[in-house]
């Protein structure tokens, strides 16, 4: 005699539901001891490798930011400095001397506006 759906639905109900983790340790018991000991130790030797790599990757990245800061950022800065200085050079001399006296300037002379063209 075939059973009705609510005769199925009543053999589930009967049934335990069983969590996630319930039902994974359930499937580790399939395996021999020796393999789901060396997954266990794989597992934690890979945890405290991932640990030690982040905890060293934290660290140098720490040394290297505060090193540049440190040694790179015034050297960068005083760069900075000296180019507007020669920035302000340049535009003090066009200014005084005319456009021409900040090109011949940068040109290697003297800042002496050239010769007219000759015709």
């Amino acid at each position: 005699m075939p059973e009705t759906v609510s005769q199925i639905e009543g053999n589930y109900e009967d049934i335990e539901d069983e969590t996630f983790s319930e039902r994974l340790w359930g499937l580790t018991e399939m395996f021999p001891e020796k393999l789901r000991s060396a997954a266990s130790n794989s597992t934690n030797l890979s945890s405290a490798a991932i640990s030690k790599l982040y905890s060293f990757v934290r660290s140098s990245m720490w040394v290297g930011t505060t090193s540049f800061m440190i040694l790179i950022v015034p050297v960068l800065f005083e760069q900075e400095r000296f180019n507007l200085e020669q920035q302000q050079q340049q535009h003090q001399r066009q200014i005084l001397l005319g456009p021409n006296a900040a090109v011949s300037n940068m040109q290697g002379g003297i800042g002496l506006a050239p010769p007219p063209p000759t015709k």
